[in-house]
């Protein structure tokens, strides 16, 4: 095939979602995707099935827990792990094939192969049998290829008892011990789906808390929250050597200023973080290099690298490897290429943490705030005091609103507790809209929800 407006390689959320805006803008697109379904990491082996275990992992939890303060009584709560591996892969294949149809409905050409750069206008594409690659020949080309996880020597994975992200989301029994190596997003929301199902969870974190990307009040009431369901966390520790024998594997650790001590387990979860994917990419046909100090490849505000046509979005960019992120900035790029104007807000990009109590957060902490010398207002609501919380059981928890104080404009917000992943959309939209905290607190919301607590506590923040 020869002629295209577009070529993007990866058919992950950036992926995706810029190769059926740039149909519908009426440019002639071709996405090119390695595996068999489109979806990204995200989609297949990321975001949505560990939801989906997250989800039936929750459940299970709070039926064992048993209902007794509601009046319900439940006897014989069982595990069928089979099962509900079997839903969550029932809705990864329902949402890949939604991928698929909105890319065919779009006009885009899906082509199924390892995507190469093979100079400038020029795109290899080798099929999955390794055969013969073809070229195509294309005005433009997306870079959406994503990431992948970050090795660490100490523990190589295996695939069997030292598994990364991708392996512990198809674990076929419930590990009696899983040492879990990294304190982030990923780490936690997976170590808390085996914790709930019965596993006995340590989790290492180097770093002095968890979730570290989190505004630090809201991180440090999270590690409380995870200790008080039974996960044991070890932070400022490091992990020196693994060794895996038959069933079991054997994690030597050091704490700070402590001797080395061996923690014995059956698996391990290894989840550092993630790298962008750039081998085998081609990238040096065209002249780009990424950043030596980040790995990432350099953009402007379009999105636009070194190489004329050449524009890369999603984890190979600076700034949060986020699904949501990489879906945006692929609309704008193609935006960009087809002449409208679009940019990206970097500081209108929410984080979330799926664990519970959910924490999520938008624009810069408190503690960037005050390393910045930047003068602001705050206002601290708790769950603890919202009808809709209480009558819920879920009253653990609170957000804060952070404004500036000669504005009222609000720069951020963090929360942590109940549906807070879905709270943090009206605090996003006030950041990108430059709304001030007055805005929100004259806004009426629906009593009692849990989206009171927003408005709460930007009336807070709003008293002089």
């Amino acid at each position: 095939m020869a002629g295209y407006d577009l070529v993007v390689i990866g058919a992950g959320p950036g992926g995706y979602t810029a190769a059926a805006r740039a149909a519908e803008l009426g440019l002639r697109t071709a996405c090119v995707e390695r595996e068999e379904r489109p979806g990204g990491v995200c989609l297949r082996v990321g975001c949505i099935p560990s939801k989906a275990l997250l989800d039936s992992s929750l459940r299970f939890a709070e039926l064992r827990a048993g209902l007794g303060a509601h009046g319900i009584g439940v006897e014989a709560v069982t595990l069928d792990l089979p099962a509900m591996m079997a839903r969550k892969d029932a809705v990864v294949q329902r949402l890949t094939e939604g991928v698929r149809r909105l890319l065919e409905r779009a006009g885009v050409d899906l082509v199924r192969g390892t995507a190469r750069l093979a100079g400038p206008g020029r795109v290899g594409v080798t099929p999955p049998d390794g055969g013969e690659a073809t070229a195509l020949e294309t005005r433009a080309v997306l870079l959406a290829t994503g990431s992948e996880p970050v090795p660490i020597p100490a523990a190589p994975v295996d695939g069997d008892r030292i598994v990364d992200s991708t392996g512990a989301l198809v674990l076929d029994e419930v590990p009696e011990h899983l040492v879990v190596v990294g304190g982030g997003f990923i780490g936690l929301e997976l170590g808390s789906v085996w914790a709930r199902l019965g596993s006995r969870v340590t989790v290492v974190e180097l770093l002095p808390t968890v979730a570290s990307g989190l505004d630090g009040q809201a991180a440090r009431a999270l590690g409380r929250s995870l200790r008080k369901q039974g996960l044991e966390i070890r932070t400022r520790t490091r992990v020196l050597a693994t060794r895996a024998e038959g069933e079991r594997v054997w994690v030597e650790v050091q704490a700070e200023g402590k001797e080395p001590e061996t923690l014995e387990c059956d698996r391990v979860l290894v989840a550092v973080g993630r790298r962008p994917l750039l081998r085998g990419l081609g990238l040096e046909t065209v002249g780009v290099d990424p950043d030596p100090s980040t790995g990432r490849i350099p953009v402007d505000e379009a999105f636009r690298t070194r190489a004329q046509g050449v524009l890369a979005v999603g984890d190979l960019v600076d700034g949060p490897m986020l699904a949501h992120k990489a879906a945006m900035e692929g609309i704008a790029a193609v935006e960009n290429l087809a002449g409208i104007a679009a940019r990206v807000n970097p500081a209108a990009i929410p984080a979330v943490a799926y664990t519970h109590p959910e924490a999520a957060g938008v624009g810069p902490t408190e503690e960037d705030l005050k390393r910045a010398g930047t003068r602001y207002r705050k206002g601290v609501f708790s769950f603890g005091a919202s009808g809709r919380a209480l009558c819920s059981g879920e009253a653990e928890g609170f957000v804060k609103v952070l404004v500036d104080e000669a504005t009222d404009r609000v720069l951020a917000a963090h929360m942590l507790g109940p549906r807070v992943s879905d709270l943090i959309a009206e605090a996003v939209l006030a950041v990108e809209m430059a709304a001030s905290a007055e805005d929100l607190a004259r806004t009426a919301h629906a009593h009692p929800t849990f989206a009171e607590a927003l408005w709460e506590a930007c009336r807070m923040a709003t008293r002089d």
